[in-house]
């Protein structure tokens, strides 16, 4: 397939550019499927903050409506599967509308580092946010600096 990438003469924007940006990406063969992966992964695939410190690494996944009974998580070697499948229901005699949010199925893995300390996994469901405490092996931990005697 040809494609044409149209752009202004004198190099300067124009208001155009948006224009032919979307242009030359629809003209793509995967374009349909790309468009529906990516729509479908944003509403599946919740965000994730992964941070560390001194002594754990730290992983939060926004999960709103949710119930812990609801995660299913497992470490198998040196991976961390968070999975979920729940469809939330409509109560008696209430029909939806409009319905935005309300299914959840989605599986997240994480390779952990060697550093972690298996063994020390904590996880806590509070206010819509799954979070997941790592600790980090002795070994791996930042000591503070200390004097060397020379004997």
């Amino acid at each position: 397939m040809l494609h044409l990438k149209v752009k202004p003469a004198n190099g300067n924007l124009s208001i155009f550019d948006d224009f032919d940006r979307l242009f030359n990406e629809a003209l793509r063969p995967d374009f349909p499927a790309r468009m529906l992966r990516s729509a479908v992964e944003s509403r599946i695939r919740p965000a994730v903050n992964v941070s560390e410190n001194k002594d754990d690494f730290r992983l939060e996944i926004a999960a709103p409506g949710l119930e812990k009974s609801d995660f299913n998580l497992r470490l198998e070697k040196d991976m961390l599967h968070i999975e979920v499948q729940k469809t939330l229901q409509a109560a008696e005699g209430e029909v939806f509308k409009r319905r935005e949010f309300g299914i959840y199925d989605f599986r997240r893995s994480f390779r952990l580092p060697e550093t972690i300390d298996t063994n020390g996994i904590i996880a806590e469901y509070k206010n819509g946010i799954l979070s997941i405490v790592m600790s980090k092996r002795e070994e791996a931990k930042v000591k503070p600096p200390r004097a060397i005697e020379i004997a």
